[in-house]
Parts: structure tokens; C-alpha cells; sequence
């Protein structure tokens, strides 16, 4: 059996692989862009600028040794995920070939240079964008300087601004497209990119305004322009990563959300009372992820999916029956209840997965009631035997990996808690959640999930607020009924 250390230092083993794997093929693009850019001549230039070109392999093979080692100190576990690295560079080299493309059959300030940054912002993080796009930017440096692929006299000032304009343009789209949630805002960052990097160009081409003003002109127009196709180029690139390598992007979060959503529609035809169980969930978790900074998209989508294992059985479940509808719980024992209804958690798993949601949805599914106790199973069980072993009748895990299967594991219990009373002043519903919290953390619901103290307390004070909003008190309408001509012909006992 194979020990864990030795399984991790198998996994970075793979991991350094793949980033050697990732530098072949980066250099065999380049090869191929050296050869594009001159058919005829590309052999005597390797052979005249032998140097310039064990410069760039040397180059290239620094920067990838640049990228491990961030990833080495600031985040260990993705060098153990081999589908987080193909991510990377393969975001980084189809970057490259669109970039050389545009500037070899268009104009050298045509390329979209915010493509790779606007890219890496919504399938990683807004640092780990800011770093890439750095290494991207010198990525298209060394290769601009040190192959063929940049024609004309005026090499050396190509290159220069060329890169100037790759890391400027690249870390504006960064901060700038930070907050976007639509398609349309992020067509707009890509208008906003473009008039700083405009500027730019304008600088670096004041010397031949004077004799040469149409160049100047389609200079400008063409980095203008350039801002605005790489947020369409991100924009159609999108989904491809998204699939391939199962990632969460606002967008997809958004999609995932709709009403048209295949396992939604299943779940509001095939299970009404989960889905309606699981509307209010979503609303508690999203307030809750805002208040302690979260990411409440991811939270609000966590909550929808959090119990579609339901959908094996529905009718299992309770909340799925109709009054008077046969409770299949009634005619079994307590065990094979319990079964039952913990084996939704895995099921919910196994069915995400299946249907290509991300993982990070599908553990929240697994992980939302952690290794909790079915009490109403376990009561049952003790009252017709007198003993139970608590094991037979607890969930089997794991605890939430995550403050999002966290938050959702309490605002699941609280949702159901709630509408159950009679009384839900907002005294009673605060009694209710501090008891539930405070019981899960007896467990050691929360021992791997990094939650702090104070984010419970927080928690807890937004979902007395949210869910008093929800069960709010209402008015009792008189028993009054109007006929045609407006007056009252009939009266009635209001429904309780």
C-alpha cells in the first residue's frame, strides 16, 4: 500500500512532468512560428543567430521554472493537479499563437495582448492573472527578440513596445474586468483597456508623426481596436476552457443558476419540495457568503445543487410528499431509513460528476451534513430496540472541506429548523441557529474548513435577519368575499 508522502511525492513528480511537457510544446510553437515567419530563410537564421536562439530556449525554459516556483511556495497543492497546469499553459500557448498570428498577418499592434490576462483572471484569480500576465508579457518579449518573427528595420523599438504594451494592457484588463459579471461588461473593460494602451502607442510613435502620419494613425486604430478583440477573443474561448478543464467562471455560475438548467428542471419537476427547499437555502447562503466576503455566486450555485441526490428517490424525502401520500419510512426500520437518507449526499456527488459540474459544487453536495447524526432515525431506532450504535445512524463524510459547504451545511439546517415553528420571532429563530452552530461545532463539523469564530457569529446574525425576512409576519386578511357588482355576498372563516 502505498504510503500518502509517498503518493505526494509521486503527484509532484507528475506535476514537474507536465510543466517539461508544457516547455517542449512551447518550443516546438515557436519553432513552427520561426518557420512561418520566414520559409525560406528560417534555417540560415537559426544557424546565423545561433545564440539568440539558445538565448530564447534558455529564456523560456527560466520563465516556466519562474511559474513552478511560485506555484511551489504560494500554492503547493496545484503542482499536485495535473489539470491545473495543462490549464495554465494551455492558456498561455494558445495566447502566444493568437498573439503571433495577429501581429504576423495584420499589424504588430493589432495583437490582443489582454486575451491571456482576461483569460487567467476569470479561470484562476485576479493575483495569480496579474503574475501570468507578467509572464506572459516576457513570454512575447524573448520571442519577439530573439527569432525572426518581427520583420523590418525598426526591430528593436517593435519589441520593446510591444512588450510594454502586452504588460500595461494585460494588468489594466486585471483590475478593470475584476468585478464584471456579464458578457457586455466585459466587452466594455476591453473599451477601457484600449484608451491608456492608445496613449501609449501615441508616445511611442511621436517621432513619425511628421513624416509618416497615416502609419501613426493605423497604429493607434489598430491597439485601439486590439483592446476590444481580446475581449472577444476571451469572451469565445471561454466555454472551451470551461469544459475541458470543468472550471467555475462567473459566467458559468450564472448558467448554471437558470431556471433552464437540466438538473434544476429535474429537480423542480421530479422533487418540488426540494427545489422549493432549495430556492431559500441559496438565498440564506448568498447573504451569508456576502457578509463574511465569500464568493456569493459560488454559494447561491453550491445551495441550488446541494441536494440533488434526492433525485435517485424523491419520494423518500418528505418534503416531496404529498398530505396523505404513502411515507415509505413508516413500513421499515429505523436502519435502513437511515440509509436512505444519508445516501443522498454520495448520490448527489456521483450525479454532479456525472453531468461534468464542477467539482467544487459537488463537494458541497457530499460534504453538507459533514458526519452528522439522523436523529429522528437514531430516536426512532432507540425507542423500538433501546440501544443504537450512533454510527449506523450518522452521515458518512467528510466534514466541509470548504467555508462554502460550511455556510451551507448551517443555512441548510436553519431553512428546515425554521419552518417547522410555530413562533418564528426573531428571539426564537436566533435560539435556534446559535443552538444548531453551536452543536455542529461540538462535533467538529468545522475543523477543516478554516472558518473563524467571529464569521460564525456573523453567520449566525445574518441568518436570524434573512430568515425573518423569509417567514415574515403577515396581516390576516378579513373574511371577505365581493361578487361582480362589488358587494360582499359571501363570508368566510379565513384559511389557518
Amino acid at each position: 500500500m502505498t504510503t500518502p508522502a509517498k503518493n505526494s511525492k509521486t503527484q509532484y513528480l507528475m506535476g514537474a512532468l507536465t510543466f517539461l511537457g508544457c516547455y517542449v510544446v512551447m518550443l516546438f510553437v515557436v519553432f513552427l512560428m520561426m518557420v512561418i515567419s520566414d520559409p525560406s530563410g528560417w534555417m540560415t537564421y537559426m544557424v546565423d543567430n545561433y545564440s539568440k536562439v539558445l538565448s530564447l530556449i534558455v529564456s523560456i525554459f527560466f520563465l516556466f521554472s519562474v511559474v513552478y516556483f511560485y506555484y511551489f511556495f504560494e500554492d503547493p497543492a496545484s503542482l499536485t493537479k495535473t489539470n491545473s497546469i495543462l490549464l495554465i499553459f494551455t492558456m498561455l500557448i494558445i495566447s502566444v499563437i493568437v498573439s503571433y498570428a495577429f501581429g504576423e498577418f495584420i499589424h504588430i499592434y493589432f495583437r490582443p495582448v489582454a486575451v491571456f490576462a482576461l483569460l487567467a483572471l476569470f479561470l484562476t484569480s485576479r493575483r495569480e492573472a496579474l503574475f501570468l500576465n507578467f509572464i506572459f508579457s516576457f513570454v512575447m518579449f524573448v520571442i519577439d527578440l530573439f527569432t525572426n518573427t518581427i520583420p523590418g528595420t525598426d526591430i528593436n523599438s517593435e519589441v520593446y513596445s510591444s512588450f510594454l504594451l502586452s504588460f500595461i494592457g494585460g494588468t489594466l484588463a486585471v483590475f478593470l474586468a475584476g468585478k464584471v459579471k456579464t458578457r457586455g461588461g466585459l466587452l466594455l473593460t476591453g473599451v477601457f483597456v484600449a484608451l491608456p494602451t492608445a496613449l501609449v502607442v501615441l508616445l511611442f510613435n511621436i517621432p513619425t508623426v511628421t513624416h509618416n502620419w497615416i502609419d501613426y494613425v493605423s497604429a493607434v486604430g489598430f491597439r485601439t481596436m486590439s483592446c476590444i478583440v481580446s475581449a472577444i477573443l476571451a469572451l469565445a474561448f471561454m466555454p472551451f476552457f470551461e469544459w475541458a478543464f470543468n472550471r467555475l467562471t462567473v459566467f458559468r455560475l450564472r448558467e448554471l443558476t437558470s431556471t433552464d438548467a437540466a438538473l434544476l428542471v429535474r429537480l423542480k419537476t421530479e422533487a418540488p419540495g426540494t427545489f422549493n427547499h432549495s430556492l431559500i437555502v441559496a438565498q440564506l447562503a448568498e447573504s451569508c457568503a456576502v457578509a463574511i466576503g465569500e464568493n456569493a455566486e459560488l454559494a447561491r450555485t453550491a445551495a441550488y445543487y446541494h441536494d440533488v441526490g434526492k433525485l435517485k428517490e424523491p419520494t423518500n424525502f418528505t418534503e416531496n410528499l404529498n398530505p396523505g401520500e404513502y411515507d415509505v419510512h413508516v413500513d421499515i426500520t429505523p436502519e435502513l431509513s437511515a440509509d436512505i437518507i444519508r445516501s443522498h449526499a454520495q448520490n448527489g456527488y456521483d450525479l454532479l460528476i456525472a453531468n461534468r459540474l464542477p467539482k467544487i459544487i459537488a463537494d458541497v453536495a457530499r460534504e453538507h451534513h459533514g458526519t452528522l447524526p439522523i436523529k429522528y432515525f437514531y430516536d426512532k431506532a432507540i425507542r423500538y430496540s433501546g440501544d443504537a450504535d450512533l454510527k449506523d445512524f450518522s452521515y458518512r463524510g467528510p466534514i466541509p472541506q470548504s467555508k462554502i459547504a460550511a455556510i451551507i451545511m448551517i443555512a441548510d439546517a436553519a431553512e428546515a429548523a425554521t419552518r417547522a415553528m410555530a413562533d418564528r420571532t426573531p428571539e426564537k429563530v436566533e435560539a435556534v441557529c446559535r443552538t444548531i452552530i453551536e452543536e455542529r461545532m461540538d462535533l467538529g463539523q468545522f475543523e477543516e474548513c478554516d472558518i473563524t469564530m467571529r464569521e460564525l457569529t456573523v453567520i449566525r446574525s445574518t441568518l436570524v435577519d434573512t430568515l425573518s425576512g423569509v417567514h415574515h409576519h403577515r396581516v390576516q386578511y378579513p373574511a371577505i368575499q365581493f361578487g361582480r357588482d362589488r358587494q360582499v355576498f359571501k363570508k368566510e372563516e379565513p384559511d389557518e
